[in-house]
């Protein structure tokens, strides 16, 4: 398996483990936020963003077309970026404690590279046009 597949797979594993805590788990994530998991609509927040990290983390599994995997992955680098700034963001304002918003900057930021690295493979391969 060359990098860019191993970069894949990664990011989809990723996307999956933290999707699915979100979605099934939502007051544990909220902890580890260091937020009140008692709030419904943090709840209900968490919960979305499980749906759509679940998503993209499978569609990276699932996509065999080279266009629309190089599209997944472009959109991915957007999607993880915002994510990574928000984090940052959140840490710097003080609305997310200092550890969890390390911690998910962080996570964020593997997230931007993996979707660099998986990339590689779709700038370098021969056009078919």
């Amino acid at each position: 398996m060359d990098g860019p597949t191993i970069a894949r797979y990664s990011l989809a594993g990723i996307r999956l483990v933290n999707g699915v805590a979100a979605l099934l788990a939502p007051q544990v994530v909220a902890r580890r936020l260091g937020a009140d998991p008692s709030r419904p609509a943090l709840i209900h927040v968490l919960r979305m963003f499980g749906v759509r990290t679940v998503v993209l983390g499978a569609e990276l599994l699932c996509l065999k077309d080279p266009d629309e995997l190089d599209r997944a992955l472009r959109v991915g680098t957007l999607i993880h970026t915002s994510d990574t700034l928000s984090a940052a963001w959140a840490g710097q304002q003080g609305t997310l404690a200092r550890r969890p918003a390390m911690a998910a900057t962080a996570i964020s930021t593997v997230n931007v590279a993996l979707t660099f690295l998986a990339q590689r493979r779709m700038c370098c391969r021969p056009s078919t046009h």
